[in-house]
């Protein structure tokens, strides 16, 4: 991999803030939103409440004054997980929704106990029915909320409903995740009162109107952290445009553990890796919340310490299903012996070319980076998992020097 690529926007930050869209009338626009699947069934959702959406290349306008349904029947909320974020949202406006249950990759039970539990707080009342849940909320009202883990979404979720609510909401135990910044930032675009956004405790004072805005998606962290990665393995020399640095978290560390050489510009938010040597072994790495390192690269950093030189040890606290990546790789010839959370990953291994399947969204991608390392063909079947959050992983590959077929 060899060049320099303007990086997509953020499909995490880009699914909230359409959510967020349903608390005010008015016409939004959002630029660089990333041409997505999940994007698309998200918009579908829209539109079934009553949106009208237009897309002109990347840049998003949604009018939601015409947006008067809170049962949503469409099959997209039930396509991935960023659809229960409507939740936080339609209870906030219209005090009523009814979505088919969350969606999305297999990767784990990803309960949405933690949403409930603290919209509860807030004065909604739930009901689960066959593939269907449902709540009400004559009003909400502000609470002090400490979550049990810093969940993205349930942090999300409770910002959204705190907006319009009654009085003054407290987010203890709140996720650091930048995309929860850049939902904070649109939110306050449209008029909301939010402080303490990249901390552990958030606080909103809610009010009795929002209104549309314009607001620009930041670029996507994992999007940039794969193609990172993939320059590892390739003994690549790239540079990525656009990516806020502060949003990679310990990323740079890491790239320059396994013996990439790493360049910020935090300024001109650019990051650039030059790896001309072999990859390093990491004694040990767990996945952990925003800064340290993102579940949604594990499968990546596995594919690259599948090559280096000695044994890694990689521990999955997040997700309990996050290694349907390993019996792939296997195939490629990688030597990865995996129990419970932890996965050995010995090393050494020249990856192979093989027939494979992409499981989920990001052990796909990941396995297009092995592919690319790898000596002769390999054919990846299960794309649709990868298109739901790459735009264009051909095209942008292709920039940086690989012709995929």
């Amino acid at each position: 991999m060899c060049g320099e690529l303007l990086v997509q926007g953020s499909k995490n930050a880009a699914l909230p803030m359409l959510a967020a869209m349903l608390l005010a009338e008015g016409v939004y626009i959002l630029h660089h939103c990333p041409q997505i699947t999940d994007v698309d069934h998200m918009l579908e959702l829209l539109t079934d409440a009553g949106c009208l959406t237009r897309r002109e290349g990347h840049m998003l306008i949604v009018d939601t004054r015409g947006a008067d349904r809170c049962s949503l029947k469409g099959s997209g909320a039930g396509k991935m997980r960023a659809g229960v974020t409507l939740l936080g949202s339609m209870l906030g406006r219209m005090h009523a929704v009814e979505i088919p249950y969350p969606g999305g990759c297999t990767i784990g039970k990803r309960p949405i106990d933690l949403h409930l539990k603290a919209l509860g707080q807030m004065g909604a009342v739930f009901e689960h029915r066959e593939h269907t849940l449902s709540g009400y909320a004559e009003k909400l009202h502000g609470a002090d909320i400490s979550l049990d883990f810093p969940s993205v979404g349930a942090t999300e979720n409770i910002l959204m409903a705190a907006t319009l609510a009654e009085g003054r909401t407290v987010i203890r135990g709140a996720a650091r995740e930048p995309e929860i910044a850049a939902l904070a930032g649109f939110l306050q675009k449209m008029g909301a009162h939010i402080e303490g956004t990249g901390t552990s405790v958030i606080r909103v004072e809610g009010v009795e109107r929002l209104h549309a805005a314009e607001y620009i998606v930041p670029s996507d962290r994992i999007v940039a952290g794969t193609y990172l990665l993939g320059a590892v393995m390739t003994g690549g020399e790239i540079r990525l445009l656009h990516v806020p640095t502060a949003h990679l978290g310990i990323l740079p560390r890491i790239l320059t553990e396994l013996g990439a050489e790493v360049f910020l510009k935090e300024e001109q938010d650019e990051i650039a890796v030059k790896m001309e040597r072999r990859t390093r072994a990491i004694p040990y790495l767990a996945t952990a919340p925003f800064p340290d390192f993102p579940t949604d690269l594990q499968s990546a950093l596995m594919a690259a310490l599948s090559m280096a030189a000695g044994p890694s040890f990689l521990e999955e606290k997040i997700f309990e299903a996050r290694f349907q990546i390993v019996p792939e790789l296997r195939r490629m010839g990688a030597r990865i012996y995996e129990e419970d959370s932890l996965a050995v990953i010995e090393g050494e291994a020249r990856l192979r070319g093989a027939q494979v399947e992409a499981r989920e969204l990001r052990g796909g991608a990941a396995l297009i980076m092995a592919a690319l390392a790898a000596e002769g063909k390999t054919v990846i079947s299960g794309m649709e998992f990868v298109k739901r959050g790459y735009e264009d992983i051909q095209g942008d590959l292709k920039k940086l020097g690989i012709v995929l077929h």
